[in-house]
């Protein structure tokens, strides 16, 4: 028996010591469900915004070609700017969406990721992809990015582009330097409008290099520019997610 074993041990192949974060063979383009069949989840036809601060955001982004929304997690932010990306998107109004945010790990070193450079990334862009199966469903987001109309890449895929007819949208921006979001907002071309969302509270950068706050404060002073601050009272999470952010 023990010789047996060890020679099942020594035919099967060496297990890998890295697993993947989404399952064997997550993709952001793969069908949904097993063996074959492909299953379409339930998603939001219609959002509102909930508080007084959301719905300000929300004229914002109608109004402005550049806005910046600060605030912390929970807030609708991220949520309310792909929300407005789709309807713009599905109106006519722009010819495609580009989401960005920097690849940027909370505070620990995930160290090697397997696959290609699409694994590698889909830690980082999941809640990005998160937010628009919830808003079109995970057939119509597919078929969109195999079209092109949608495209997610980390903000350093930013540099040299003009985003043309685009609604643009750096999620967690506080995750990046002041040099880095300079970058992404000149990346701003005609008919385009850009949404910068974050919270300068929250950065998983040393302290000091994070440069959203700076930006923020000093595009207050050209009017064509919304900076929106939203607060825990925005917090559309479960209601203890604001209870610890005031004490935390």
């Amino acid at each position: 028996m023990a010789k047996r074993s060890r020679s099942n041990a020594q035919a099967r192949p060496q297990e890998a010591s890295v697993e993947p974060l989404f399952g064997a063979g997550w993709h952001p383009l793969a069908r949904e469900g097993g063996h074959g069949h492909e299953r379409e989840q339930s998603y939001v036809r219609t959002v509102r915004p909930q508080s007084d601060n959301q719905r300000t955001l929300v004229a914002a982004i109608q109004k402005h070609h550049l806005t910046i929304a600060l605030g912390p997690a929970g807030t609708g932010k991220t949520y309310l700017a792909v929300t407005a990306a789709v309807e713009a998107l599905e109106a006519g109004r722009v010819g495609r969406i580009v989401l960005t945010r920097p690849a940027v790990e909370a505070g620990e070193n995930l160290g090697f990721l397997p696959g290609d450079l699409i694994d590698k990334l889909a830690p980082y862009l999941r809640p990005l992809y998160d937010a628009l199966n919830e808003r079109l469903g995970g057939k119509r987001v597919r078929q969109l990015m195999t079209e092109g109309a949608i495209e997610i890449a980390p903000v350093a895929y930013m540099r040299g582009r003009t985003l043309n007819n685009a609604f643009v949208v750096v999620d967690e921006a506080q995750n990046c330097t002041y040099a880095q979001i300079k970058m992404v907002l000149t990346r701003l071309g005609w008919h385009s409008t850009m949404v910068v969302t974050g919270d300068p509270d929250q950065s998983d950068l040393l302290e000091g290099l994070s440069g959203l706050a700076e930006i923020a404060d000093r595009l207050k002073a050209i009017p064509d520019v919304a900076v929106v601050e939203l607060d825990e009272r925005d917090i559309v999470r479960h209601p203890l997610v604001g209870e610890m952010l005031g004490v935390l």
